[in-house]
Formats: structure tokens, sequence, C-alpha cells
């Protein structure tokens, strides 16, 4: 489960881009804390202290107890925006987090098991569904990570939400649906493969016919024989003038 931090913050005077911009001259993230019966508050972060907090990881589902002035409100980070140049925090919010209140995260999945897994040594490939699972946790109860083992699954074999064990009072967002978190599927080779002799079993067989009036090459089989009594092109007698032939008679005076 999630443990409580405590994070040192400054009150914070004024709203708007000018007081935020002279915070950041300072040192200091602008933020908002807001949610409860409360009325929103403005306070300020140190920046490394905040930099060093978002990069650690697992930042916006981390409990923490901010101090302000001696004043201690639990909260959760809800929102961290950054500079879209060089990627650090300009400004956080957080929400308080009451007695009994429940919220709404993203927790990451961590995958056990992946060197001893049957189907993952026989080439398969672990095909990750859900890198994230959406679920509505108690704040007392909030997990650092859900864990997915895959020591004994083979190839084309799936794990469902449903075979997950969640912590006490935790539920997943989507509700009458078994979703796939993760599987494993046969490695892409052997998948292009398959597709390729299955295409080539289902191609019909194409017979070319025969070209009326195409003279068929020297010796193929089946070649048509000149009709009897024809004279072949070139023939003896087909001359004029061949030997044989007799001259007219010449006429008597």
């Amino acid at each position: 489960m999630a443990q409580v931090q405590e994070l040192k913050v400054e009150a914070r005077d004024g709203t708007g881009k000018g007081p935020a911009y002279q915070a950041r001259l300072k040192g200091l993230i602008p933020g908002v804390v807001y949610g409860g019966k409360d009325k929103p508050e403005n306070v300020a972060v140190d920046s490394r202290t905040l930099e060093r907090r978002v990069e650690a990881g697992h930042f916006l589902t981390t409990l923490l107890m901010l101090d302000v002035g001696g004043k201690k409100t639990r909260v959760i980070p809800r929102e961290v925006q950054v500079d879209p140049v060089s990627d650090r925090p300009v400004h956080v919010d957080f929400m308080r987090l009451t007695e009994g209140a429940t919220i709404r995260l993203e927790i990451p999945v961590h995958f056990n098991g992946q060197e001893v897994s049957p189907g993952l040594k026989k080439g398969g490939v672990l095909n990750i569904v859900r890198h994230a699972i959406g679920l509505i946790c108690p704040a007392d109860k909030i997990p650092n990570t859900i864990e997915v083992d895959v020591s004994n699954l083979d190839i084309n074999e799936t794990i469902h939400i449903n075979a997950l064990t969640l912590p006490a009072g935790v539920k997943p967002v989507i509700r009458g649906r078994d979703f796939t978190i993760c599987s494993i599927v046969a490695p892409t080779s052997v998948i292009e493969e398959q597709k390729a002799a299955a295409a080539a079993a289902a191609a019909p067989v194409v017979e070319v016919a025969p070209v009326e009036g195409a003279v068929p090459a020297a010796g193929a089989a089946g070649a048509a024989a000149p009709a009897a009594g024809a004279a072949a092109p070139g023939a003896a007698g087909a001359k004029p003038g061949a030997a044989g032939a007799k001259p007219a008679a010449p006429a008597k005076k």
C-alpha cells in the first residue's frame, strides 16, 4: 500500500500569472489544494524537492501529508503541469482526502515470472494489453502497483482482470467485463508464415486458355500435323517450270 509521505509547502498570496511567475523566480512551483469542505488554497513547493518527487515515480499515486505552516492536510497529487521545452514542473494540483474518501486512479501493472514462463521460453512474446488499470481505491488502501504473475503462462494463454486478487475495497473502474491484462502470443515470424501458408492454400488455381490462331512452339506436344494432301510450302513441283512440264506445240501453217 502507498505510504503517506510528508511534504512541506508555503502559503502563496495572489492568483493568476503574475504571482505564479514571481514564485518561479524564487525557485518555487505554484500549486493549489482543493477538495473537501474547505476552500481552495494557494501554495508553493520548492522546485528541486518537487522535481525529485516526480522523478522518483508514482507521484500521482502517492499519499502526501502537506505541512503548510504547521497545519497538516492529507492530499494526493492530481496533476503536474510541465514546461514543453524544459520538461520541468511549472504547476501542481493537490486534492484533499478526508477520512473514508475513495479516489479513482490509474495504477501501474508490474509483470513477474517472465524468466520462467513456458510460453516465453518457447519463443513467445508477452503482449501487454494494459500497462495500467483504472481502479477505485479507498484513500487508506491505494496500491503502489498491481502485480501480475506470468510464470505459468503458455503461448496463446491470457490473463484477465478476474484472475487478479485486488486489495480489499479496491474495484476496477470497468465493471461487467472480464477485460484482458496480458497474453503470450506466438513470435511474429511464425504468425507471418502461418498467414502466408493459409493464403497460398486458399488461392485458386488459374488455367491459361490457348489463344486462337497462336502458332505452337516447335516440338511442342500436341502440335497439329498438316492436312493430308496439302502441299508443304517450298515442296518440289510447286514451282513454275518444274521438270516434266511440256511446252505447247507450235501451230501448223
